[in-house]
């Protein structure tokens, strides 16, 4: 994702603001500062490789912001102070990014300011400094609530420091939203499931699912060449990740964005190995509906159903079609492998009970 891209938040369920009725888009405007402000390399993390810059130009803020608004129409649009640590940057620096973001929430071209940093780096002062200029969301880099995952990946800070700054944050009256990562070094399922409990219990409002990528000039490249990390595969990070997206959509915490933008160096020799695929939050979706029709089908035999020869019938929202046949179908063939069905149809538009995502008929 380049400074000059729009980035439109996707959503599993899709990530759209509703006004009188009537569904607007909602974009962020990034800016992006990379690692200014992070006191820590992370095993994982070379942010100018990831953001694609080599240094920071303030003075080309306005212009990145200009162009983005040029392109986007009557969308609502946010503008996301992204990359680096924010809060730890130089304050006057700080403090003069807001100032320019600001101008543009005073005269109502953009709803407000967003902005993501460490757990360590937050407090009253900071939060002060942030309400003042329009910040409605801080993003905290999360990762893991694993202490012993968060020392193998020398992120610097512990658990401890994430409670207390989500607790800062919201006593502030600002959105918070939780970043994690799936397959961080010595990170298991059961990690990563307690921290989207976690991102859940501290009054996460959104979140980013990240499964960890290996970029050159990290850490982790060199620990993955010397065979003390095993990155996933896409298939292991589409399973961790849906078990922690139930997690997350259970408990109503809206997802943002599974996997980095298409745009982050995934395709360039920036990239080393793990789970890049450009679709990782759709497979995960399509697994997460796979096993809510099983049981669904499940109940129905459970009841004295007899389904072998029939069809089903998958009812399920508009815009669920394809996560629930799966991609090319593979669900559909799953389904009626596993029940000998003689069919299987998916049809959207259905009204469905809060926290459900499917119904089932047999014909």
């Amino acid at each position: 994702m380049t400074e000059n891209e729009i980035v439109m938040e996707s959503s599993i369920a899709g990530n759209t603001t509703i006004t009188n009725k009537t569904k607007k888009r909602h974009i962020n405007i990034p800016v992006f500062i990379p690692h200014l402000g992070c006191p820590c390399m992370c095993v994982f993390c070379n942010q100018r490789t990831i953001s694609g810059k080599q240094c920071f130009d303030e003075r080309s803020v306005p212009d990145i912001i200009e162009a983005a608004l040029a392109t986007a129409g009557d969308a609502e649009c946010e503008i996301a102070f992204f990359g680096g640590s924010f809060t730890g940057i130089d304050r006057s620096l700080m403090i003069r990014l807001l100032e320019v973001g600001y101008k543009y929430v005073a005269d109502g071209r953009v709803t407000s300011l967003r902005c993501s940093t460490r757990p360590d780096y937050i407090d009253d002062e900071v939060m002060d400094i942030l309400t003042k200029y329009g910040v409605k969301t801080v993003e905290l880099g999360i990762q893991s609530m694993s202490d012993r995952v968060l020392a193998a990946s020398r992120r610097g800070h512990t658990s401890e420091d994430t409670r207390r700054a989500c607790s800062i944050i919201r006593a502030h009256g600002v959105t918070l939203g939780g970043q994690m990562m799936i397959g961080l070094p010595g990170s298991t399922i059961a990690d990563e499931e307690e921290t989207a409990r976690a991102i859940c219990s501290l009054g996460c409002a959104e979140a980013r699912i990240y499964p960890t990528i290996v970029f050159a000039g990290t850490e982790l490249a060199d620990m993955t060449a010397a065979g003390c990390y095993t990155p996933l595969s896409v298939d292991e990070a589409a399973y961790r990740t849906a078990r922690v997206m139930r997690i997350l959509e259970d408990d109503g915490v809206k997802i943002l964005r599974v996997g980095l933008c298409e745009s982050e160096n995934l395709h360039t020799g920036e990239y080393i190995a793990g789970p890049n695929h450009p679709a990782i939050g759709e497979i995960a979706a399509n697994i997460l509906y796979y096993e809510d029709i099983c049981s669904a089908i499940d109940s129905e035999i459970a009841g004295g159903a007899d389904v072998a020869g029939r069809c089903a019938i998958i009812y399920v929202s508009d815009g669920a079609q394809s996560k629930a046949a799966g991609q090319r179908g593979k669900n559909k063939m799953m389904l009626a492998e596993r029940y000998g069905l003689r069919d299987v149809k998916i049809k959207g538009g259905a009204k469905l009970s809060p926290g459900k995502r499917v119904s089932v008929e047999l014909v």
